[in-house]
């Protein structure tokens, strides 16, 4: 395994980043790595100990069994579940790469591996003039794609490996993972394997939120 940090990208929104990103912090920690994960930016958020919390970010916290500060693993946290950008304008904020950055390093200081989810898919705006896959780029972290086993996923999938190379960041391996009961996955996870060159690292299925997928996932060699 080259690298011990990942960031992780999804064909869309809700098709499970975090249920993936929990599972392969547990993978590494089984490994013997000291593992983080990180959520730079979340909306949908709660006030809690004074402070807007996300539960994805929460989640990836309590895998991760670290002390470190909320606003280090999560530094944009918004009340409304909407686009992060729009959230950002609506509490006058702006989303700053560099930010973003800076406590990536902090957190990279301390921990063997970090995981980091983004928000949404690829090309999410986080302010005027920059996205997601910006951020990719900022942290210069190979990425892991998230396909959602559905009816679409492998135009989404092609499109989102496509736009990931183009930003001249290495794609380490995509997990396919069953949101839903799919009756022609087996065909589509053949596709997208002969299409995508890249190792598929894990074919996740339809697991409940008390379940961990770290069992179906395996680490980029």
């Amino acid at each position: 395994m080259t690298s011990t940090h990942f960031f992780i990208t999804g064909t869309d929104t809700e098709v499970g980043k975090t249920f993936i990103s929990v599972g392969l912090v547990s993978l590494l920690q089984q490994q013997g790595y000291k593992t983080v994960g990180m959520k730079p930016i979340a909306s949908g958020c709660e006030w809690l100990d004074g402070q807007w919390k996300n539960e994805d970010a929460l989640a990836l916290i309590k895998q991760s069994q670290t002390d470190l500060a909320y606003s280090l693993i999560n530094p944009y946290a918004f009340e409304p579940a909407i686009a992060p950008h729009i959230a950002a304008e609506r509490e006058g904020v702006t989303l700053s790469l560099a930010n973003i950055k800076h406590s990536y390093e902090l957190i990279a200081e301390q921990a063997d591996a970090v995981i980091v989810e983004g928000a949404g898919g690829w090309y999410v705006p986080l302010n005027s003039e920059s996205t997601m896959a910006d951020l990719a780029v900022e942290l210069q972290l190979p990425v892991i794609l998230v396909v959602a086993i559905k009816l679409g996923c492998i135009n989404h999938a092609l499109l989102t490996v496509a736009a990931i190379e183009q930003q001249g960041l290495k794609l380490a391996g995509w997990v396919a993972n069953h949101v839903a009961e799919q009756s022609e996955s087996t065909e589509m996870i053949e596709t997208l394997t002969s299409r995508i060159d890249a190792p598929c690292l894990g074919v996740v299925p339809h697991l409940n939120n008390h379940q961990s997928a770290a069992s179906f996932l395996r680490l980029p060699e």
